[in-house]
């Protein structure tokens, strides 16, 4: 495959996007937060259904509940802006019981997972959006290390759920474009990529990710890929909360 991309602005902003955990204390501009909004509102939405909300987090005591909940350092204090985008089954909830329809129909994982699929296409319209404008982003899956904190923090009802945060602000940091698995791994035609042995197919990329590591921190070794997926899943905080039971509580995913 070629490494040559068309020429257009918007593809170009993706293909540099870097994740940015520092920012300078210079505030995004309120035209500019209406405008990622409208950005947010007008994307694409499964069913028309509409199930997400988005919460911009200003109040530092509530910002000090997230940054507890997530326990990344970034997330703590005033810098960028942050925001929770949360799937929001309550609102349809709330219109169907005015019209006296049933609302256990929203109570299924196929409905959840609309939701879901709302919230992360929204978000990452906000993404490609603010990266266009020169700013800096950074998701924060780690709110899900303590969702019930999060909910409480921000008030959240029944049939709402907070998937992700999302950091944006003006970038204090200049960080290495993060290398992507090849797309002989990730992408195929008509059926599921035939790989014999993924330790073989991927040995090139972990070399080319154990540089990376290297050289953006030479204080400190970090394997390669392949060893990461074999020893990091299930120590983050996000990847061992009671999720299924958060969402349950929420009457969510309920079957």
């Amino acid at each position: 495959m070629s490494d040559q991309h068309p020429a257009n602005d918007t593809i170009a902003t993706q293909l540099a996007h870097r994740t940015i955990r520092a920012y300078t204390d210079e505030p995004v501009d309120e035209h500019t937060i209406a405008t990622l909004l409208e950005v947010a509102r007008q994307a694409p939405t499964s069913s028309f259904y509409q199930q997400r909300t988005i919460i911009r987090v200003k109040d530092l005591e509530v910002r000090q509940q997230i940054f507890e909940a997530s326990g990344q350092p970034y997330v703590g204090g005033d810098r960028g802006e942050l925001f929770v985008f949360v799937v929001d089954l309550y609102r349809n909830a709330r219109i169907r019981e005015e019209q006296d329809a049933d609302v256990a129909v929203l109570e299924t994982m196929p409905l959840f997972l609309q939701g879901v699929e709302d919230v992360l296409i929204a978000a990452q319209n906000v993404v490609v959006a603010a990266e266009s404008l020169g700013l800096g982003t950074v998701y924060l899956g780690s709110i899900g290390g303590d969702p019930r904190k999060v909910i409480r923090a921000l008030g959240l009802p029944k049939r709402t759920f907070p998937l992700v945060g999302l950091i944006i602000g003006h970038p204090d940091q200049q960080p290495q474009l993060k290398p992507r698995l090849p797309q002989s791994i990730l992408t195929a035609t008509d059926a599921y990529p035939e790989i014999d042995s993924y330790q073989q197919a991927l040995a090139e990329y972990d070399q080319v990710v154990t540089t990376y590591y290297d050289l953006r921190d030479t204080s400190r070794r970090i394997d390669s890929f392949t060893h990461q997926i074999a020893t990091k899943p299930g120590q983050g905080a996000a990847e061992k909360a009671p999720t299924l039971e958060v969402l349950h509580e929420q009457l969510l995913a309920l079957r």
